[in-house]
């Protein structure tokens, strides 16, 4: 007597585990043969969002809620050639855009006091003229300690 293979020989699991997952494949259509369309779509305020939804004829009737995800915020990617954003490369500690702006827009007519042309000057020389200017920095706006020593 001449024994017949399974119909499943050769795959990964066993025929019984195939045939279970075939009958909930077709109990319950989890497939994308019958994709819903959505109630609305969530995304970021990226521009070729709404471009691509126009493009996509089910999609035109869907609600598109525009988000500021929490965590994307600070993405630098969606903004890096910003001006604002150019600047805070070089500074690099700040994290909320209205505080970035509020220190910039105080700090950038005066930037060329301590803009040093490092390269052109020994380390010790830097130190000295940096050390001066600081100094000349404190008498004119009545500062006694680092401002951020304070908080």
């Amino acid at each position: 007597m001449k024994k017949t293979k399974s119909l499943y020989h050769g795959h990964r699991f066993p025929a019984s585990v195939i045939s279970h997952a075939v009958h909930w494949y077709f109990r319950f259509q989890l497939s994308l043969r019958c994709p819903e369309v959505p109630k609305k779509i969530v995304t970021d305020q990226l521009p070729s969002y709404p471009a691509a939804k126009t493009e996509i004829p089910e999609l035109a009737n869907v609600k598109h809620v525009f988000v500021k995800a929490a965590a994307r915020v600070n993405n630098g990617a969606e903004n890096s050639h910003q001006p604002t954003r150019e600047r805070e490369r070089r500074m690099r500690g700040f994290r909320l855009p209205g505080r970035t702006q509020a220190f910039l827009s105080c700090f950038g007519p005066i930037r060329q006091h301590f803009a040093l042309k490092r390269h052109l000057l020994r380390a010790s020389l830097y130190r000295k003229q940096l050390a001066t200017r600081f100094e000349a920095w404190r008498l004119f706006t009545g500062l006694t300690q680092n401002p951020s020593a304070v908080f």
